[in-house]
């Protein structure tokens, strides 16, 4: 783990990669809570039946805004800010989903 002293620190490391995280599977279970806390139960993602017998992928993928959303999970797993109260998500500029996330995949940030 990489250790700020501040966010100017942070800020100077720009452009560099500060570390790989560890891996975290995306299990069914995780897809299903992130469906009910969205409200966003498409087939695709929640019933690995149908989805084994007519998803190009053969079982349930996970949705584009989980993996997205899984990104604190990678950050703080690399670094850590010390001297800092609070963060905010500023927002995300281009963010686009190129490939599925099957469910029992594995991912890991590259920061």
């Amino acid at each position: 783990m990489r250790v700020f002293a501040s966010a100017v620190e942070l800020a100077a490391a720009a452009g560099s990669e500060l570390g790989v995280s560890r891996w975290v599977e995306v299990t069914q279970e995780r897809i299903d809570q992130f469906a009910e806390a969205t409200g966003d139960r498409q087939w695709i993602h929640v019933d690995p039946e149908r989805a084994r017998r007519e998803s190009p992928y053969g079982t349930t993928v996970a949705h584009g805004y989980l993996t997205l959303s899984m990104l604190p999970v990678f950050i703080y797993d690399v670094i850590r800010l010390e001297a800092v109260r609070q963060s905010v998500n500023y927002g995300s500029n281009r963010v686009r989903f190129p490939a599925p996330v099957p469910a029992g995949s594995r991912l890991r940030g590259r920061i």
